[in-house]
């Protein structure tokens, strides 16, 4: 765990917390509000000498600006996602190095192990 990179994970860890503490500020705030965005009367129930035409211009204008504010949503969560699969592939990557280390060096003690028995037993077969 020594060799993970943890001041770049420290480093990056305030924009991750920035990036999903206002990504949850906007949800928050979303889920808040009304369940759904006030389209105004229905066509059907509007009078015969109301335009039709503006109603279904508004609903489209409101309907194209709630769009987007998902997308807007969605290429933050996406960024806060890249993010953290940064961080994830390096933490990773350090800790199959550190899985490499150890298995090198169960090996080598493994091997000394055995050295210094072998030694034993022909210091013990000379006297």
């Amino acid at each position: 765990m020594k060799t993970v990179p943890w001041s770049e994970v420290l480093h990056a860890a305030p924009q991750v917390a920035t990036g999903a503490r206002r990504l949850w500020d906007t949800v928050a705030r979303r889920s808040g509000a009304a369940p759904g965005p006030d389209m105004g009367p229905s066509v059907h129930d509007l009078p015969p000498e109301d335009d039709v035409f503006d109603v279904i211009m508004t609903r489209i204008d409101k309907n194209e600006a709630t769009v987007g504010e998902l997308r807007g949503q969605m290429l933050a969560a996406s960024e806060l996602i890249a993010n953290l699969a940064d961080q994830n592939a390096q933490l990773i990557a350090k800790l199959d190095a550190v899985r490499s280390r150890m298995l090198w060096l169960s090996v080598a003690s493994g091997v000394s192990g055995l050295l210094a028995l072998v030694a034993l037993a022909l210091v013990a077969a000379r006297t």
